[in-house]
């Protein structure tokens, strides 16, 4: 048994050896509460059918004679009745609740007097219940009890106050009760053992279906089956486990098919820096060792030329380097911007003026429009730059000689729009969708570059919670332009 069947299995008892002891705790207080209600009603019916002994004591003899007690003849009634009931014990009080005398077998009387409260109680009472009184052999003990008043020409002398249930009834009654009690115990908890036994394991078995079928599921969503779901049929009263394990089951799947798509993306960038690596590294490879074996033959204008052919592979090569770890920390968030106001406007003309020679060189017009008022963003300035390069050096690498690329600046209630156009072949629909991710080229001849430039204008963007759009102009040549917020205050 593996090591998930083993915790089901203690589960399973626990819950089990639980609801056994919950069920022998209700049967333990059960029985407490049944003895005591048990004593309680044998005691009141004793009241109720020995209720006039003491009145039957008065009518039959004269207990007090000018105030003291007739001990020969009260004592031989007494006598008499405690023969037919051994457990009284018979008592005579003053007014006061002082005893003056009294018959009881065996033990000492302890007490000197007894609570007048409960006799008042019992001779005034109308309606039968249970009331107890001292037992002056067993002080602060409570106990039934019967009274009647005892007059001498019409004058109260006392009272008599019989004791119903005396110290040999009460033993006899604890040990036979004591009996009863373990004799009912001892049943009951047979009993409740089987109960608690079937109960709880119908009871656990009934319950934990929807569990089990859950654990089935886990299981197989372990083994790798990561389409697997809890259906609400199999939830039952485990709703929230249920959905929870299927918003993480969601989760962990998005996160392997993130984990593969980037594995994947790893594999292209691995194949496709290593070809863009490969090329300038190959050309001033060439070049170095034809200068090398060629030593002493060749002219210096040729030396010349091979030398700037090195240097511009170098420097390709160079630009190359600093956008993989441009891009890199983009895409591992490491480069946080530092927003501040500044004016666009300025920014795109300090471009446009170190572009100029660039362009002239390619003899592609460059040029700028913006209005007089426009305000000032909130951006990082030094990343928007960046943005704005990228941007330019996509645009005059696409556009033929005698074209134009120009930057245009609108202002828009919600930010100013940057605009940059050109008037080379466009973009084919199927491909805007995809030029911004890295190392994505158009399919065409003049596609030089390593297709990291637009992937790093998107990340940049995106870290200014803003996005880069593209589009065909109705004449030759395609824009992009963006959005940045206006500065506050």
């Amino acid at each position: 048994m593996n090591k998930k069947a083993n915790d089901h299995f203690s589960l399973y008892w626990n819950i089990a050896f639980t609801l056994l002891l919950l069920l022998l705790g209700l049967g333990a207080g059960y029985i407490f509460v049944t003895s005591i209600a048990a004593r309680t009603y044998v005691q009141e019916i004793n009241q109720q059918l020995y209720g006039d002994v003491a009145k039957h004591i008065v009518k039959e003899t004269q207990p007090l004679k000018d105030g003291q007690p007739d001990t020969s003849a009260t004592h031989d009634i007494m006598h008499s009745m405690m023969v037919i009931n051994p457990s009284l014990e018979v008592y005579l009080l003053d007014t006061e609740g002082e005893i003056i005398d009294y018959v009881v077998p065996y033990s000492k009387v302890k007490l000197d007097r007894v609570d007048m409260e409960p006799i008042t109680t019992f001779l005034t009472s109308k309606t039968p219940h249970l009331i107890l009184g001292d037992d002056p052999k067993q002080p602060g003990t409570a106990n039934i009890f019967s009274a009647a008043p005892i007059y001498e020409n019409e004058q109260l002398r006392g009272y008599a106050y019989v004791i119903l249930a005396g110290e040999a009834r009460n033993s006899i009654t604890s040990t036979l009760s004591m009996h009863y009690i373990l004799c009912l115990g001892g049943r009951l908890f047979y009993l409740i053992l089987v109960a608690a036994l079937l109960i709880g394991l119908l009871a656990f078995w009934w319950l934990t279906r929807n569990l089990r079928r859950i654990i089935s599921v886990l299981k197989r969503f372990q083994e790798g089956d990561y389409e697997a779901r809890i259906s609400k049929r199999d939830q039952g009263s485990l709703a929230i486990l249920g959905d929870t394990f299927n918003e993480m089951a969601e989760k962990v799947t998005e996160s392997i098919e993130q984990l593969k798509s980037v594995d994947r993306l790893r594999q292209e960038l691995i194949a496709n820096v290593s070809h863009d690596l490969r090329t300038p590294l190959a050309i001033i490879q060439g070049y170095i060792e034809t200068l090398q074996m060629k030593e002493g033959k060749i002219t210096s204008e040729e030396r010349k030329q091979y030398l700037e052919t090195v240097m511009a592979s170098s420097e390709k090569l160079s630009r190359l380097i600093a956008q993989l770890f441009e891009y890199s920390k983009l895409e591992a968030q490491q480069i946080v911007p530092q927003k501040e106001p500044f004016p666009i406007q300025e920014l795109c003309q300090d471009i446009i003026f170190k572009y100029q020679v660039l362009a002239q060189e390619k003899n592609i017009a460059l040029g700028w429009n913006a209005p007089h008022d426009l305000p000032m963003v909130f951006a990082d300035i030094g990343l928007v730059e960046r943005v704005l390069q990228n941007l330019l050096d996509n645009a005059l690498r696409h556009t033929p000689a005698g074209g134009e690329v120009s930057i245009q600046l609108n202002n828009t209630p919600e930010g100013v729009r940057i605009m940059v156009a050109d008037t080379g072949p466009g973009i084919p629909e199927a491909q805007q969708a995809h030029i911004f991710e890295r190392y994505r080229q158009l399919e065409t001849k003049k596609a030089t570059g390593s297709g990291l430039g637009l992937a790093i204008v998107k990340k940049i963007l995106e870290i200014h919670q803003a996005t880069i759009h593209v589009r065909n102009r109705e004449q030759n040549g395609a824009e992009f332009w963006f959005q940045l917020p206006l500065a506050v205050g």
